[in-house]
Order: structure tokens, then C-alpha cells, then sequence
């Protein structure tokens, strides 16, 4: 009988949190000897902290990448990926994270259920409940979460937002999403949907969620808390923060998202099998399949009701109209107004030939701030319309209009 090993995935980018989080791990599972984890350590050596008290564990796997050589979480996860060594199952984490007593068992009794219950190729998969580092554990939440769809961003990848599952359900909740900080599976997922190294970090989720399914797995949110996740890393170093040309790996990104889900009709299926290889999608379900079970085809970015309703997926009637939602944060900063005081700022959607598509009027208070601020500031547009060719935001004083900013999408 094959030992319920348990391989653990987590790319760690100069995060102290990453010394609790294996403390967490090893200390709250049942059989902590059955974990093998592996780090791709992402490191400086300014960084006031350090793995050494983990480098004689034979349980852990350190791969330590200065982190100039890095070049984004999808690459960090790829590299982890390639050191699986046909462990029973697999947990893929980031670097920030809590967990519950015998959270190892509770997994596998759970995933086990559901392959009982006649899902081949279960996954499960969740944005977790928050912790706050800086209360712990008193700021944890208590219920499990589950994900619902929030947007097209402009370049194309699907965003996604945790809410609570409400009523309480006494087994996994079916889900139309991967979580790139919480899935746990068969070991077999390293091989059969190895990440994408290509890929930055928007985009990620929603090209895991459509390889996995079509590769025949079947996803679902758990019902009870497991573990808990750290969103905002308040305070720490990001990889951006530390490489001025993130824009453009994340701008080469985007266009490969676009081109794997044909998003806007970008490419043609027969071309993407070319391209993407093993980083593509499987031959079990197909595509269109995805789109009728989640309620997301990305061919004009268009969502069924039932998918911004969180319905159950898989459940709609195919013949179910689908509707365009354009949302989208335009961030503004203060520096770029400095005539106030503002009696109001028109915010518009434009086509390409300069035709309004939407437009609203702020309250000119928003816009009369300290243009000593370094912080930006957002103001959030949602229409029922396709994507625009750009946004403006128009401010007006007491002489008429004032500063115009613009960004085409």
C-alpha cells in the first residue's frame, strides 16, 4: 500500500512569515514525517532572517535562488514541480500560512470522500480564511471561504473574490476555480499540469482552473477551515517591488493568457496546441466545456447570471444567455491633480473612435486631496458593456475643465 506522503509546494520571495508557516506545518500535522516540502527560496542576503534551522531536516528541500535571478511565481512554482517524486498527493502553498490540528488526515479523509463518491481526479482547492500576523490567532477567521468571480481585468485574466459559504455544507462545495495558494490533489498534478513558467502572476489561477478541469479533475472548495492564508503581506517585499521590468515580463504574460484561453478570439486552438505543449489544456474535457460548467467564455469576456450568482456550477441550461460586465479600477494619483478645489471629475469609457460608452460624475472631493499623498487612489468602473478601447477621468473646477488623464486599455 502506497504511504500517504504528502509533497508541499511553496515558493517562498523574501518572506519571514515562511519560519511560522513550517512551524505551523510540521507542528500541526498528524504525521509530520510523511510531509516532504520543498522551497524555492527566493533570498537576500539583506533579508533579517534565514532557513538554516531547516537545511539538516531531511523532510525539506531548499532551493535557494538569489532573488535577482527570480523571475515570477509561476517560474518559482515550475521549478518546485521538477523535484516531485511520485509522493501520493501534493499541497501547493505560498510562504504565508497557519494551519488547523491533523490538517494532513482531515485532507486526505476529505479528498478520499469525494473519490469514494465517484470524482476520479478530485482537487481541492480554495482562497482560504485570513490571518493577521500581527494578531494571531486571535484574527483568524472562523469559516471556511469559497470563490466567486469579481472581473475581467483590461488585459484579459479573471480575478476572483473569497466570500463566506453560507449555509454551512457538510461536504466540499463544487467549484469553478483554482487557488494558487491552497490546492491539494494526487501527486500526479505536478506532472499532469505543471505551471506554466512563462506565465507572471495575474493569469494564473484562471489557466490552472481550465487545465485542470480539462485535464479531468473535478474542483471543490472545502467545507471546513484547514489552514489559513495571509493576503495582504503588509510590509514585505514583493517581486515587483525589486524588478523594474516586471511590467514588461507581466505585459509578455498576459499575451500568452490571452492566447491559451483565446480571450478576444486571440488564437486559434490548433495554433495553441502548438504553443503550449505540455503548459496547455487536456484532451478529457474540452474548453467549451469549462464555459458551460463555470459560466465564463472568454472568447468576448462575456459571465452567465448564474456564475456572478455563485449558482452551482455545472447546473445551468445551456441555453442561458451570457452578458457582457466590464469592471475595473482606475487608479489616479494625487499628483495628477493640483487645481482644486474640483466641483466634480467626469469618468468615461471610450471606443476607439472616441464614442462614450459610460460615463459618471465623482464628486469633486475625491479629487481636492493632498497632492503630497504618495499613495494612489481608485476609482471603480463597472458597466454592462465590452471592453473599452480607454478610460478617462476628467476633473472640472470653478474655471471649467481642469486635468484630463487617460489610459488606453
Amino acid at each position: 500500500m502506497q504511504k500517504n506522503d504528502i509533497f508541499i509546494q511553496i515558493a517562498a520571495y523574501r518572506d519571514a512569515e515562511i519560519i511560522p508557516t513550517l512551524q505551523s506545518l510540521f507542528g500541526k500535522a498528524k504525521y509530520p514525517n510523511n510531509l516532504k516540502v520543498c522551497i524555492c527560496n527566493q533570498y537576500s542576503d539583506d533579508d533579517p532572517f534565514n532557513l538554516d534551522d531547516y537545511r539538516d531536516d531531511e523532510r525539506v528541500q531548499i532551493i535557494d535562488i538569489p532573488y535577482q535571478e527570480a523571475t515570477g511565481v509561476c517560474w518559482a512554482r515550475n521549478r518546485i514541480q521538477q523535484e516531485y517524486n511520485g509522493e501520493k498527493y501534493t499541497l501547493q502553498l505560498d510562504s504565508h500560512h497557519r494551519f488547523v490540528k491533523n490538517w494532513d488526515t482531515r485532507l486526505i479523509k476529505m479528498l478520499e470522500k469525494l473519490r469514494k463518491s465517484g470524482h476520479t481526479k478530485p482537487l481541492l482547492t480554495a482562497y482560504i480564511p485570513s490571518y493577521d500576523p500581527e494578531n494571531d490567532p486571535k484574527g483568524r477567521v472562523k469559516e471556511a471561504w469559497q470563490m466567486r468571480f469579481d472581473r475581467f481585468t483590461p488585459e484579459g485574466a479573471v480575478f476572483f473574490m473569497p466570500y463566506t459559504i453560507e449555509p454551512k455544507s457538510p461536504t466540499p462545495i463544487p467549484a469553478r476555480y483554482f487557488s494558487a495558494h491552497f490546492a491539494f490533489a494526487d501527486g500526479k498534478l505536478c506532472t499532469e499540469v505543471p505551471h506554466d513558467p512563462n506565465l507572471y502572476f495575474h493569469g494564473e489561477e484562471i489557466s490552472l482552473a481550465v487545465r485542470a478541469y480539462t485535464h479531468g479533475y473535478d474542483l471543490f472548495h472545502p467545507n471546513e477551515v484547514i489552514a489559513w492564508h495571509e493576503y495582504t503581506r503588509k510590509g514585505r517585499t514583493k517581486h515587483w517591488d525589486d524588478h523594474s521590468n516586471w511590467n514588461d515580463i507581466n505585459k509578455e504574460s498576459h499575451a500568452r493568457l490571452r492566447k491559451l484561453l483565446g480571450i478576444d478570439g486571440e488564437c486559434a486552438p490548433c495554433v495553441r496546441n502548438k504553443l503550449f505543449k505540455e503548459y496547455g489544456l487536456g484532451e478529457v474535457r474540452s474548453q467549451a466545456q469549462y464555459e458551460h460548467y463555470s459560466g465564463i467564455r472568454f472568447s468576448d469576456r462575456a459571465v452567465r447570471m448564474s456564475c456572478i450568482e455563485d449558482k452551482v456550477p455545472g447546473t445551468a441550461s445551456k441555453k442561458e444567455q451570457y452578458h457582457k460586465k466590464f469592471k475595473h479600477a482606475i487608479d489616479l494619483h494625487p499628483s495628477s491633480f493640483t487645481t482644486g478645489p474640483y466641483t466634480f471629475a467626469a469618468v468615461i469609457l471610450e471606443d476607439k473612435d472616441g464614442n462614450s460608452l459610460y460615463r459618471r460624475d465623482e464628486g469633486g472631493d475625491k479629487f481636492t486631496i493632498n497632492t503630497n499623498e504618495e499613495h494612489f487612489f481608485h476609482i471603480w468602473v463597472e458597466a454592462n458593456i465590452e471592453k473599452p478601447y480607454k478610460w478617462v477621468v476628467w476633473a472640472h473646477n470653478n474655471d471649467g475643465w481642469a486635468e484630463r488623464i487617460e489610459t488606453i486599455l
